[in-house]
């Protein structure tokens, strides 16, 4: 399929899930060359012209944080100097999402810092999934798409059966904050949900305090829009279990999963947890018998298809279910 003035790149983060939008739209990732000198500046060439094309640019800001973000302003001002029509950024997973407000005295709102550089760099778009805070997108005065993964994650259990049909499922928010994405995975789903209730006395510490709703039997589906060290989850999914819960599921879009996550999920009341491919997992957590790995390719192609003929993304929030989303 040809889409007139279309051009899609992808850099460093996740160049697997570039490569299966691509292969999605039918169009081959365009050539640049991204070198790291000795001393870690990034160097890029792009080696096609974009004279005039409408760039989907796709680089998740995961891990390592700094050097992709580095690396995406870098190619955005190479885009801008190459006389691009439009620079449409696809941030699957955006960075320093979770520093949106000031907590405490004299810190910063980094999310809003990177939401400048990117428009300072020229960016004229920007596509992403599941914000830590939706609120996010009101650091922008470029147009922002904002993507839900629920309805991916919906479709899965829903091939497994953990609906609302036979009255024994429930979804649960690991905390108050999550308790509206819990609300439309539960409408797709058609089942009640329950509320952990939690306090949080340092960063990535989390303690469990009351579960709000009845779980006492039920298979518990729990989700959150990103999973870091994985004590949150773990210590919801061993909670729950403790309070009777037959089988606990567990769900995000974003797997940062980072230091002792895969033990802790591992050693955990969790039967199964189900990713997106937002962030590239390395091979130890893709093993792990427990966690399971579904795509957003389609999601994303669609998106960018509708973006570029300016069609609605609303139809892009109903659920979906296709064969090449699990990966």
């Amino acid at each position: 399929m040809s889409y007139a003035n279309l051009k899609l790149f992808a850099l460093s983060s996740n160049q697997e899930l570039a490569k299966k939008i691509a292969r999605n739209m039918g169009l081959d990732l365009g050539k640049c060359n991204v070198k790291t000198f000795s001393d870690g500046e990034i160097q890029i060439n792009i080696e096609e012209s974009v004279r005039g094309s409408h760039v989907f640019l796709i680089q998740s800001t995961s891990s390592p944080v700094n050097e992709n973000l580095m690396e995406l302003l870098i190619m955005v001002d190479a885009l801008k100097r190459a006389s691009v029509g439009s620079v449409n950024v696809v941030m699957p997973y955006y960075g320093y999402a979770r520093q949106d407000r000031k907590a405490r005295p004299r810190e910063p709102i980094t999310s809003k810092l990177v939401a400048n550089m990117l428009q300072r760099a020229g960016v004229d778009r920007l596509v992403t999934i599941d914000l830590h805070a939706s609120q996010i997108q009101g650091f922008f005065d470029i147009p922002v798409d904002h993507l839900m993964g629920a309805p991916l994650i919906a479709d899965y259990f829903d091939r497994l059966g953990l609906t609302g049909v036979n009255g024994d499922v429930v979804v649960v928010s690991p905390d108050h904050g999550g308790v509206t994405r819990a609300r439309k995975l539960a409408d797709f789903l058609k089942t009640p949900i329950a509320i952990i209730d939690k306090r949080r006395p340092r960063a990535n510490v989390a303690e469990i305090m009351n579960i709000i709703g009845d779980v006492k039997g039920k298979k518990c589906v729990l989700i959150d829009d990103m999973i870091d060290t994985a004590g949150t989850i773990t210590l919801a999914a061993n909670a729950l279990k403790e309070l009777g819960a037959t089988e606990i599921y567990a769900s995000c879009t974003h797997g940062v999963l980072s230091g002792p996550a895969l033990e802790r999920i591992e050693n955990s009341a969790i039967t199964k947890l189900v990713v997106t491919d937002t962030i590239e997992l390395p091979d130890s957590i893709r093993e792990s018998e427990k966690i399971t790995e579904i795509s957003i390719s389609a999601l994303i192609a669609d998106a960018i298809v509708r973006i570029h003929e300016n069609r609605p993304l609303s139809p892009l929030f109903a659920m979906r279910v296709k064969s090449e989303d699990i990966v």
